[in-house]
């Protein structure tokens, strides 16, 4: 999961790249590659907005999210780029306090030190929505599933909403007997796995954006 998480990182500097690099030409065609510059000056653009100013949110309200706010998202994410248009993945979106309370009762259980935290509710991040997302159990489809998670983030970010992509209770659910029923509850079929969830709420915080490294981006002529 360390690695995909790293790859969907990837993805989205890529994506982010990409867009805004095809809007950085001076009158005389060169390119602008001052990237402090470019990624500053958005020009009210919506897309480079959202991208720039999404944040991992860790912490969220009570507030439920809106059904229709969910499959904005959702319709975002399998909108997503795939290989030959396979498609390679499965979403669930889970809302239903009692799915997530009851979980979180066998998390805590076997992680007795996370109820401690201040503010614990529930194991992802205390959001009130988690969208879960699998993969062929091949392996394959990882690239794009990365993309679909990549899409439904910025849209939830564009909606007002944060996000979180968590890989520790996916370990948790794959790896833990007494979790298996709401494993099933989720019916991904027997040839997928999950990959990684998303949460999803309304932020409680406004964490500061972490440094870049933008040396390691070359144009190369």
């Amino acid at each position: 999961m360390r690695n995909f998480t790293a790859s969907l990182g990837i993805c989205s500097i890529i994506f982010a790249g990409s867009f805004i690099f095809s809007s950085c030409s001076t009158s005389n065609g060169s390119e602008q590659t001052d990237l402090t510059v470019a990624t500053s000056q958005s020009d009210g653009n919506e897309v480079v907005d959202a991208i720039m100013s999404r944040r991992s949110i860790r912490k969220y309200k009570d507030t439920p999210v809106e059904r229709e706010k969910l499959q904005q998202i959702v319709a975002c994410g399998i909108n997503a780029p795939s290989g030959m248009n396979k498609q390679p993945w499965h979403v669930r979106v889970v809302d239903n306090p009692e799915y997530i309370n009851g979980i979180t009762e066998l998390f805590v259980k076997q992680n007795p030190d996370m109820a401690n935290q201040n503010g614990f509710k529930n194991m992802f991040r205390n959001a009130p929505a988690v969208i879960f997302v699998a993969s062929p159990i091949d392996g394959s489809g990882q690239l794009d599933c990365g993309m679909l998670g990549e899409n439904m983030m910025l849209a939830a970010q564009s909606l007002g909403l944060g996000t979180c992509c968590l890989g520790g209770p996916i370990s948790f659910m794959k790896n833990t007997e007494e979790a298996l029923p709401y494993l099933k509850q989720l019916q991904i079929p027997t040839d997928y796995s999950l990959l990684y969830a998303i949460a999803v709420g309304y932020p409680d915080e406004a964490p500061e954006s972490k440094p870049r490294d933008d040396k390691k981006v070359m144009f190369i002529d």
